[in-house]
């Protein structure tokens, strides 16, 4: 069921999901995803050179990193709305995946094309190879029509999460006029981007941010390779106000969670079986915890089940959902260690 959200007869809201429309079911999460992505993802035996490589389709999907966040939340049995964009026929498509899916969103109209994912799976290596185009151009008018649907959509909603990168036209501050407009809705944004996009954001300053090495990395300008790496790196965005959380993901070893208290190293658990492939582990982990955060958790205990979420991701090839009772089994395998940081008590 589609209807008119705003005035704009180019913004549709659509409410099939666990979302709910009322007020007694009003999401508890909202999810910002600008640069959507429909995920194709086909299997082939064995790539070839030369030739035709035979395929079968696995799974059409859409996807995108806010929008796979508030899939992986309702899974996970929270409440969260997607608002995206959606451009031409493609646009199109993505919004009748998202409603057959049956995941509240809010779709804003663009002028040029939604992107299409490849996710190719070979079944003799297990390998997953993800191949992603940049995406549309978005003009000016469209980045201020997705802040004012934003602004709208936040509501009494407690978190919001900006997930995935952003399309080419947007200022490289766009991610810091989103955190403003969080911050004066009375919300909390979490943020899991890359780029130049993501250094305006920490400039502003957000409730949580979550990185992996490689946006650690650029962040640092040196290799992240240890919890110690991390420590320095989570230790710089509290003490200038980049983040009130900071969350750096370290791959096979874990997950480091800093807050104002200290830093909690967050081991990963042995994996169950074949890791297959890492693409939907960060937005596994940012659904998670988020979820719990949503249902009052404290930030440490969200972030275990966020790192066995990740963990459990990997057990599937490209961005296909992961197992959640699996998830919720691993949880209990992540081990933690707590430290205070002398530097930080000194301030």
């Amino acid at each position: 069921m589609s209807t008119s959200a705003t005035p704009d007869p180019t913004t549709t809201r659509t409410t099939n999901g666990a979302g709910g429309s009322g007020s007694a079911a009003r999401p508890s999460i909202l999810t910002l995803t600008m640069n959507p992505t429909v995920d194709l993802c086909w299997e082939v035996g064995h790539l070839e050179g030369i030739g035709k490589n035979r395929a079968r389709v696995r799974s059409v999907a859409a996807g995108g990193g806010g929008i796979n966040v508030a899939r992986h939340v309702v899974r996970l049995g929270g409440r969260a709305t997607a608002v995206h964009t959606a451009g031409g026929e493609v646009g199109q498509r993505l919004s009748r995946l998202l409603d057959e899916e049956g995941i509240d969103h809010v779709a804003v109209d663009i002028h040029d094309e939604t992107r299409e994912a490849l996710v190719l799976f070979e079944s003799e290596s297990r390998h997953s190879y993800h191949i992603v185009p940049p995406g549309p151009q978005l003009h000016d008018h469209e980045g201020q029509r997705c802040l004012d649907v934003l602004e709208r959509a936040v509501g009494g909603c407690p978190y919001v999460v900006a997930s995935g990168s952003l399309p080419g036209g947007l200022p490289d501050d766009f991610y810091a006029a989103v955190a403003r407009r969080v911050k004066e809705a009375g919300s909390r944004l979490i943020l899991d981007t890359s780029g130049p996009a993501l250094r305006g954001a920490l400039a502003e300053g957000v409730f949580l941010f979550r990185c992996n090495r490689t946006e650690a990395e650029s962040l640092t300008g040196r290799p992240i390779r240890s919890f110690d790496d991390a420590r320095a790196l989570n230790e710089r965005l509290l003490t200038t106000g980049a983040a009130e959380i900071a969350v750096t993901t370290l791959g096979e070893l874990g997950a480091l969670c800093s807050t104002g208290h200290g830093h909690t190293e967050l081991y990963a658990p042995p994996l169950p079986g074949e890791p297959l492939s890492d693409a939907g582990a960060g937005d596994g982990m940012v659904a998670a915890l988020t979820t719990q955060l949503a249902a009052g958790d404290d930030p440490v205990s969200a972030c275990a089940l966020g790192v066995a979420t990740a963990a459990a991701a990997m057990l599937t090839p490209s961005t296909e959902p992961f197992d959640t009772d699996v998830a919720r089994s691993l949880r209990s395998q992540v081990r933690t260690r707590f430290h205070t940081d002398a530097r930080r008590r000194g301030l």
